[in-house]
C-alpha cells in the first residue's frame, strides 16, 4: 500500500514538471490570453498602440541614435586632432609628395564592429532568457563609462582596446530593439516601427554633427575638441541607461498600460502568428535556423547593403574635404545625406504599413539611386568646391532604405522566439561585416583616382544585395504559396498562435515579401 502511494506520489511529480515544462516551452502570451481569440473593441487597441507608440519608440530612436553618433564621432574626431594625438595617420616624407597612411584609422573603425560580433549572440540570448530592461540599464551604462573613457586614450593601441568593448557592449541595443519591435506590435505595423527607431541614424548625423560643429568651436580648456565629443556621448548615454530600466519585457508587463490594454495589447498579436516572448532556448530552433535559406539572404542583403556605412561613418567627412570643403563644411555637408536618409525611410516605412508585399519591390529600387551616387562620386571631377560630387555623396542616403527594410523582413518572417533572437542577432553580424569591409576599401593612396576600390566594391555590393532580394522574393512567395494549399481549422489557428512555434512549424504563418 505505502509503495503503491509512493508510486502514485511519483507519477503526480513526474506529471506536474512535465506541465511546468510544457507551460516554459510555450509562449507566455498564452498564460494571459489563452488558446482561443477574443474579440477587441478597436477602439481600445487604437490607444494601445498609440501608447506604445509614445512610451517606446522615443526613448529607442534617441538609444539609436547615440549608438550612431558613438560611431560616427570618429569620423568628426579626425578631423578635429584625434590623428594627431593618437597617431592614427601614417605620413611617408620619403616620397614627392608625402603620402599619407590611414590603416590604423581603418582598424580603428573596424574593432568596433569585431567587439560587435563578439557580443551579439551573448547579449541577444541574456535578453532573451532574462528581464530586459536590468539588463539593457547595466549595460548601457557600462556603455556609457567605456565611452567617456575614449578621452582618456593617448595611443592608437589604446583607442584599438576601447573601440572593441565599445562595439562589444553596444551590440546589446539592435538586437534588443528588433525583438522589442517584433514583440509589441503586427507584422503590418514593424516596418514603421523598425524604421522610427533606425531613423536615427540619419536624425542623429544631423544633431551629432551640429553638436561636433560646437565642439569644435572650443579653442580653449585642457581637452582637444574630440575629447569633450566623446565626454558629452558618455553622459547622454548614461542618461539613456537609466530610462532603459523601465524597459518592459513584452506587452504582458507593459507598465504603462492599464490590465485591460495589456490583455488587447497581446490579443491583438495572435493573428500575424509571430508570437511574443518565451524565455526557453530551443534547439530545435537553431538547428531550423541553421537550415532556413532566409537566413542567408537576409544576411547578405544586410551585410552587402551596408559596406556602405563603414566607409561613410567612419571617413564621410573625411572624404568630402577632398572635394575641396574645410574640415567644418565636411560636418555640415553630412546633413543633405541624413536628410534624404530619414524622409525616405519614413516614406517606404509608410507605404509598406500602407500597401501589402512590396518590401522587397521598395528594397530593390532603392538601391538604384545608391549605385548613381557612387558612379557621380567616382567620375566627377574633383576641383576645389566641386558641387557634382557632393551631390553624388548626398545621394548616397538611399542606402538607408534597403538596410531598413532588410531588419523589418528578417524579423517579420520569422516565428518561434529562439528563432527570433537568432534572426535579430544574423542581421546585426551581417551589418558589422559590412561595416568592417566597409573601411578596408578606403585606400588612401588612391585619393588622386577619386578611390577607385571604394567605389567598384560598394557598387558590387549593391548588385549582391538586389539579386538577393530578388532571391528572397521567390523563396517568400514560393513558401506561402505551399502553405495555403493545406487545409485550414480556424480553431487549429487561433490554438497554435502562441505555442512558440517556428514560422516553418506553423501552417498558418505567412510571410511578407
Amino acid at each position: 500500500m505505502g509503495s503503491e502511494k509512493n508510486h502514485s506520489s511519483s507519477n503526480g511529480d513526474a506529471e506536474a514538471a512535465r506541465s511546468i515544462s510544457d507551460v516554459s516551452a510555450k509562449d507566455e502570451a498564452i498564460a494571459i490570453v489563452g488558446e482561443h481569440q477574443h474579440e477587441l473593441d478597436p477602439a481600445v487597441v487604437a490607444r494601445v498602440v498609440r501608447k506604445i507608440d509614445w512610451y517606446m519608440i522615443p526613448a529607442m530612436v534617441f538609444g539609436y541614435g547615440l549608438v550612431y553618433y558613438d560611431k560616427a564621432i570618429l569620423g568628426a574626431a579626425v578631423l578635429f586632432g584625434m590623428t594627431t594625438d593618437l597617431s592614427l595617420f601614417i605620413v611617408d616624407r620619403t616620397t614627392t609628395p608625402p603620402t599619407v597612411d590611414t590603416s590604423r584609422l581603418s582598424w580603428a573603425t573596424s574593432l568596433f564592429y569585431f567587439g560587435m560580433l563578439a557580443g551579439l549572440y551573448p547579449m541577444t540570448f541574456a535578453l532573451q532568457r532574462f528581464n530586459m530592461g536590468r539588463i539593457l540599464g547595466a549595460v548601457v551604462i557600462l556603455w556609457a563609462g567605456i565611452c567617456m573613457l575614449t578621452a582618456a586614450v593617448t595611443t592608437y593601441r589604446g583607442l584599438y582596446v576601447q573601440r572593441f568593448f565599445l562595439g562589444f557592449v553596444e551590440s546589446i541595443i539592435p538586437t534588443g530593439f528588433m525583438c522589442i519591435i517584433s514583440s509589441f506590435y503586427t507584422q503590418r505595423e514593424q516596418t514603421l516601427r523598425q524604421g522610427w527607431w533606425f531613423s536615427a541614424t540619419c536624425s542623429f548625423s544631423i544633431i551629432g554633427g551640429s553638436m561636433n560643429y560646437g565642439f569644435a568651436q572650443i579653442t580653449g580648456g585642457s581637452l582637444a575638441s574630440w575629447q569633450y565629443i566623446y565626454l558629452l556621448a558618455g553622459a547622454l548615454t548614461f542618461l539613456f541607461g537609466l530610462v532603459c530600466f523601465a524597459t518592459p519585457s513584452s506587452p504582458m508587463s507593459a507598465w504603462f498600460l492599464t490590465k485591460e490594454e495589456r490583455f488587447a495589447a497581446t490579443e491583438r498579436l495572435r493573428a500575424g502568428q509571430t508570437g511574443v516572448r518565451c524565455t526557453k532556448i530551443k534547439w530545435s530552433q537553431v538547428k531550423e535556423m541553421a537550415i532556413d535559406p532566409k537566413t542567408y539572404l537576409i544576411f547578405l542583403m544586410m551585410s552587402s547593403a551596408y559596406t556602405i556605412n563603414g566607409a561613410v561613418s567612419g571617413f564621410g567627412p573625411l572624404i568630402v574635404s577632398t572635394f575641396g570643403w574645410s574640415s567644418l563644411h565636411s560636418i555640415l555637408l553630412q546633413f543633405p545625406l541624413g536628410v534624404i536618409g530619414f524622409v525616405t525611410i519614413m516614406l517606404t516605412g509608410w507605404l509598406a504599413g500602407r500597401y501589402k508585399n512590396i518590401r522587397i519591390i521598395m528594397a530593390i529600387l532603392s538601391c538604384l539611386p545608391v549605385i548613381a551616387g557612387m558612379v557621380i562620386i567616382w567620375k566627377s571631377e574633383w576641383y576645389y568646391r566641386a558641387a557634382a560630387p557632393v551631390v553624388g555623396y548626398s545621394i548616397l542616403g538611399f542606402f538607408a532604405v534597403p538596410v531598413t527594410l532588410t531588419i523589418s523582413l528578417g524579423m517579420s518572417n520569422v516565428a518561434g522566439n529562439t528563432k527570433k533572437s537568432l534572426m535579430a542577432a544574423n542581421v546585426f553580424v551581417a551589418y558589422c561585416v559590412g561595416n568592417i569591409v566597409g573601411p578596408q576599401l578606403v585606400r588612401s593612396q588612391t585619393r588622386a583616382e577619386h578611390y577607385p576600390e571604394l567605389w567598384l566594391g560598394l557598387i558590387i555590393c549593391y548588385i549582391i544585395c538586389i539579386v538577393s532580394s530578388a532571391a528572397l522574393y521567390v523563396v517568400l512567395y514560393l513558401a506561402n504559396k505551399k502553405k495555403e494549399a493545406l487545409p485550414e481549422n480556424e480553431e487549429e489557428r487561433q490554438r497554435l498562435a502562441f505555442q512558440d512555434l517556428t514560422d516553418m512549424e506553423n501552417p498558418y504563418f505567412r510571410y511578407v515579401l
